[in-house]
């Protein structure tokens, strides 16, 4: 750890001991001129800049027919755009020793850049990414490369058991929500996919009136102003936003099992948990900790591997998005262990449902978290992919400076009803594959 890292640790334990006199991160947020959302916290200590942009353009917007769209789409910006070619691209941000990035989610997809913030350097690479983000080409031949190489990708990922069981998982949560598509698409979907296709989907999902920017770095506010116009002002504009439809409750329990090779079973259980701005966030995440979500402290980890050696790993969580994201338990186990794992897990979260976390365990939890705090805004790159979730779902700007605080208000009475209200183990889906089949089960039940 070098001594400026030393400091910023130093500064972020000293804040989490004592009220903040001023914010941790003052993040200034803006509307472009483009319509763009812009989210900025200046920070001087690093001739460094880092820069995203993202759109509501994810998975969830691909139709069953045309699965795998939105990624084909994502992973195309950047192979040719603004009359470079991909070399070029390449070439040129190689020169100026900046790094580019892409994301590609469920609900979102974007750029990312970060890159000397020296003059010459920084021009160069935001042009590219401006070219990048605005006027993307899409290269027919280019294209079709593309498509083999992630239908050659799809194959082989097919034969792989944690590929089965996160495809089934996900269609048996989901069902015909577009959630419970395969980001990726499906060999016969993706090879059917256009350029136009691509064209149309860059300019229904990739405008200036949805896109959030994030900046975080070594620049004054009239330049990022500046950045941010330049990266958006061209961008096709849309009217109203794409709408994500409500995810349904999953109307009974229902387990299934696939065979499968492999010497271990992949095993993966749960049903829709949380949306992002949902009030229960707090309480499930603090919960969850106790759960499964704090490695070797966790009670499923303690329950099927400290206790009984059936798993290496295993562990829960809630993964939050536009909608309703997956609550999900997962492990891996010996094949003849399958079943005995499964009644362990589901034994655990029945008596978990029941009778909530301790105070002792509830204490130690936010002591974990809040101690780990620092860890998640160490870097610029993670203030800058806070930014990100901040702007793209609207959350508030004091979400980082809440966070312990948001934690520490947490009770057992609180996670106890989050959980009565977000988890019901008679309407979960539970996934193995390298096992017999499997029924399902209370949750209640004893290992």
């Amino acid at each position: 750890m070098d001594n400026k890292m030393r400091k910023l640790w130093c500064v972020l334990v000293l804040w989490i001991a004592a009220v903040p006199a001023h914010a941790l991160l003052p993040i200034q947020h803006w509307q472009a001129k483009s319509g763009a959302r812009v989210y900025f916290v200046e920070s001087r200590d690093l001739p460094m800049l880092d820069v995203s942009v993202d759109f509501p353009a994810g998975s969830v917007f691909d139709t069953a027919a045309k699965s795998g769209l939105a990624a084909l789409t994502a992973s195309m910006l950047k192979l040719g755009a603004g009359g470079l070619s991909e070399d070029e691209i390449a070439r040129r941000i190689a020169d100026t020793g900046a790094q580019l990035g892409g994301r590609f989610e469920n609900d979102r997809a974007g750029m990312s850049l970060r890159t000397l913030t020296s003059s010459e350097e920084l021009k160069q690479a935001l042009d590219i990414l401006a070219r990048i983000v605005q006027r993307p080409e899409f290269p027919a031949t280019v294209l079709e490369r593309e498509k083999a190489r992630i239908i050659a990708g799809i194959k082989e990922s097919d034969t792989k058991p944690e590929t089965i069981l996160a495809r089934n998982f996900g269609a048996m949560i989901y069902g015909s929500h577009a959630y419970g598509l395969r980001s990726s698409g499906e060999v016969a979907t993706v090879a059917t996919l256009t350029r136009e296709d691509v064209m149309g989907f860059y300019r229904r999902h990739y405008t200036s009136d949805h896109a959030v920017v994030s900046i975080m770095g070594n620049l004054p506010r009239a330049a990022a102003e500046a950045l941010a116009e330049q990266v958006t002002a061209v961008l096709p504009r849309a009217g109203a936003p794409a709408v994500i439809s409500a995810v349904p409750d999953l109307a009974r329990a229902v387990s299934r099992a696939f065979p499968h090779p492999a010497t271990q079973s992949h095993l993966m259980m749960g049903a829709p948990g949380i949306k992002r701005d949902d009030p229960d966030y707090f309480p499930l995440f603090v919960g969850n900790y106790v759960l499964g979500g704090g490695g070797f402290v966790s009670r499923i980890t303690e329950e099927v591997r400290s206790k009984r050696g059936l798993a290496y790993s295993a562990y829960s969580f809630f993964s939050p998005m536009q909608e309703r994201g997956p609550f999900v338990i997962g492990l891996q186990t010996r094949k003849d262990q399958a079943a005995q794992a499964l009644d362990v897990v589901r034994a655990t979260l029945g008596e978990f449902l029941a009778q909530g976390p301790t105070e002792d365990e509830l204490a130690k939890a936010k002591q974990n978290i809040i101690g780990g705090f620092p860890l998640r805004i160490d870097s610029n790159r993670k203030i800058l992919d806070y930014l990100g979730v901040i702007g793209f779902y609207k959350l508030p700007l004091t979400y980082l400076d809440d966070f312990v605080t948001n934690v520490e208000k947490v009770t057992t009475i609180d996670i106890k009803n989050a959980f009565a209200r977000r988890v019901n183990p008679e309407r979960m889906v539970t996934v193995i594959v390298g096992a017999d089949d499997v029924a399902p089960a209370a949750a209640g039940a004893k290992p």
